[in-house]
């Protein structure tokens, strides 16, 4: 199945393009600081109710820039009460619309790598046991070792993340583009992320970049597939995936480049 994200277009455009859609949470407005609209978000779902859409769950996360809303900053490495309210109001949506899958991000390092992973570790099994509780699965993001103090960049890191945990309710949520970038454009090393993530994968974000950490973000463009250097036949190393291919680019024109793509490799 092929998704895009909430941002790149209007639902009902992206009804016309893709399968489903990952509900952004970040970028959907649906939050006054920590407090939830829920007025909002109705509207959001009574739009979506209109659309022949399944969906996938973005939750908040920790974010160091002037574009991400300082209010849903969220650090699974170093959580409070209110950080556990935010991601659990995004796991009791994904259970309300029977969402396919709730995309987390790890945590960052701060100070000591063991303590922040272990702490990090035990967040995520009250995570999990929540979403369990809820028959909803969550998905735990590879992230991009160009950027500093990310946890779980390497995919054994990843991999030892999901079995500390040891709940059926967390899996990884393979980025391709971000592994790209820790593997600094090598497709050897890309298809090892793949191979060693394949039985442990629940959602998958597809976005091409030039994997080197280069411009904003330390590199990672989110650019339509095929405007970078990866090379997406990686994709058939998760022959028994099949879940959502979820196209996390910024514009229509970057989805529908996308999804041409991936119809090549799965036609």
């Amino acid at each position: 199945m092929i998704g895009a994200s909430s941002f790149a277009a209007p639902l009902p455009k992206l009804d016309e393009y893709v399968d489903s859609v990952e509900l952004y949470i970040p970028k959907l407005g649906v939050y006054d600081g920590r407090t939830l609209d829920r007025e909002r978000l109705f509207s959001i779902l009574d739009e979506l109710s209109t659309c022949d859409l399944e969906t996938s769950i973005h939750a908040p996360y920790f974010a160091d820039v002037p574009t991400y809303p300082s209010g849903l900053v969220v650090n699974t490495a170093a959580m409070d009460k209110q950080d556990f309210r935010l991601m659990e109001e995004s796991i009791d949506l994904a259970a309300e619309i029977g969402s396919h899958a709730v995309v987390i991000h790890p945590g960052i390092q701060k100070g000591d790598y063991e303590k922040s992973f272990n702490k990090m570790i035990a967040n995520l099994k009250e995570l999990a046991a929540f979403a369990s509780d809820r028959s909803v699965v969550l998905g735990l993001e590879n992230k991009e070792n160009t950027a500093p103090d990310n946890l779980c960049c390497d995919a054994e890191e990843v991999v030892r993340a999901v079995l500390e945990v040891d709940s059926p309710s967390l899996g990884i949520t393979f980025d391709v583009g971000h592994a790209n970038l820790t593997c600094r454009g090598d497709c050897g090393l890309l298809r090892h992320f793949a191979r060693l993530f394949a039985e442990h994968v629940v959602h998958v974000h597809v976005h091409d970049n030039h994997g080197k950490c280069t411009g904003d973000y330390f590199g990672d463009a989110h650019l339509g597939p095929g405007a970078g250097c990866i090379d997406y036949t990686v994709l058939e190393e998760l022959s028994g995936f099949d879940g959502i291919f979820n196209l996390e680019v910024f514009s229509l024109d970057d989805v529908i480049a996308g999804r041409n793509k991936l119809d090549e490799i799965f036609p």
